[in-house]
């Protein structure tokens, strides 16, 4: 599903149900890593569910430092289109994530915040954490380009 105005039903529908489901499906990776989106009031939460498929180290274990950043893409992607009502996917220009902590085989969960958007790009600051959102596993800066 690539076309635009499907992308902003998807969107649209995710607004009215609370459900974004469908259009983490129409991102193959976002599926495959197995994110989820959770509305709370004007705010959403990203959650990266324990897959053994996405462990990296399985002696610690601890999720690979790749899917990670994954992550923390797609939810700036995701975060982007929510709030701006997209209709189309933004495409990445810049990515850069600091590692803090070992992303250890939990729960893990992600929070964006826009914090300068211009009519062309998008810049989101990501902060991904497994047990308390005061002890970040890793951040990461993502600019946008948005058509």
């Amino acid at each position: 599903m690539t076309d635009m105005a499907d992308i902003e039903k998807l969107v649209s529908r995710g607004h009215e149900s609370g459900d974004y489901l469908p259009l983490i499906e129409a991102i193959p990776y976002a599926s495959l890593i197995g994110l989820r989106v959770h509305r709370e009031g004007d705010n959403v939460m990203f959650h990266l569910p324990i897959s053994p498929d996405n462990i990296g180290n399985p002696v610690l274990p601890a999720i690979h430092g790749g899917v990670i950043a994954g992550f923390m893409e797609q939810a700036a992607m995701l975060h982007l289109m929510i709030f701006m009502n997209s209709s189309s996917f933004p495409k990445i220009i810049d990515f850069s994530i600091d590692y803090l902590r070992a992303g250890l085989a939990r729960e893990t969960y992600a929070s964006c915040q826009v914090w300068r958007q211009g009519r062309r790009v998008g810049n989101v600051a990501i902060t991904a954490w497994q047990t308390d959102p005061n002890e970040p596993i890793a951040t990461a800066r993502a600019h946008f380009k948005l058509d």
